[in-house]
């Protein structure tokens, strides 16, 4: 019986589909001297021959099977944290995974801190995590935020202006009042953004003298978190993820109400 042999194909490229990181990411581990291929340190563009070759990628073989090409959408409760990598971590949102997928190497394309819920997006397709996660995508994040105290309308410009809070410049693109009162004011606010730094909403709310109590992701580009229970995940079709990227309507309104209440 003839052996089937699998054809050569960039290193880069075969990294990306092992599912270790984006294609951009393994052309800098290559040129940064972490990648060696029989031994020998690889060079950028390099083929190699899957099941053939001996890859190791920080002193780690690669394995180098190529993944499914798979994207999730998980309700993410409070608690857990986005991080497969963490042994401080009581809890992460890979152990909420199904069996059939828990076994997958799979990329947090944009993170939601512990004390955070709602829309994450994992993937198998680094390219796809870099795209989402870059700057350049400005893909828009929408937001629930409950604060402790009302937040006046008077104030909204302040977080458009945003704060220089340790050299970083934070700011949100989009943020209204949900069921304000008659004062004008709420302890619940509608809030977009597309770039996203760490813990960027609550420190900025912070820095204004509004600690934020509870917050929510509600969607991803046009793709809405409504139909996905807590700690449920749904794999996501091609035109979803296509959704990912899409310009939503300018300031939709977040459904009226305040936050339920976790199971």
């Amino acid at each position: 019986m003839q052996t089937l042999r699998m054809e050569p194909v960039r290193i880069q490229k075969l990294i990306a589909e092992a599912g270790l990181c984006s294609r951009r990411a393994a052309e800098t581990l290559i040129t940064t001297g972490e990648v060696y291929v029989n031994g020998t340190r690889a060079t950028l563009g390099q083929k190699v021959t899957p099941g053939i070759d001996k890859i190791s990628v920080r002193g780690k073989p690669l394995h180098a099977a190529p993944q499914p090409r798979l994207t999730l959408a998980m309700h993410k409760p409070r608690g857990v944290v986005c991080s497969n990598s963490d042994p401080h971590a009581e809890a992460t949102i890979f152990d909420l995974l199904p069996r059939l997928w828990a076994r997958l190497r799979l990329f947090c394309a944009g993170r939601l801190d512990k004390d955070s819920e709602g829309l994450v997006i994992l993937t198998t397709d680094g390219d796809l995590a870099h795209r989402l996660m870059h700057p350049s995508s400005a893909v828009v994040k929408r937001y629930h935020v409950s604060l402790e105290e009302p937040f006046p309308a008077g104030r909204l410009r302040q977080l458009l202006r945003g704060v220089v809070l340790e050299g970083e410049h934070l700011k949100v693109e989009h943020a209204t009042l949900v069921n304000p009162g008659a004062a004008k004011a709420s302890t619940e606010l509608d809030v977009h953004l597309h770039h996203g730094k760490k813990r960027e909403i609550r420190q900025l709310f912070a820095a204004l003298g509004h600690p934020v109590r509870r917050l929510r992701r509600y969607q991803i580009g046009a793709l809405p978190l409504r139909g996905i229970p807590l700690r449920g995940v749904k794999q996501l079709s091609t035109k979803e993820i296509q959704s990912l990227f899409a310009t939503p309507r300018a300031h939709w309104r977040t459904p009226v109400g305040t936050l339920p209440d976790e199971d």
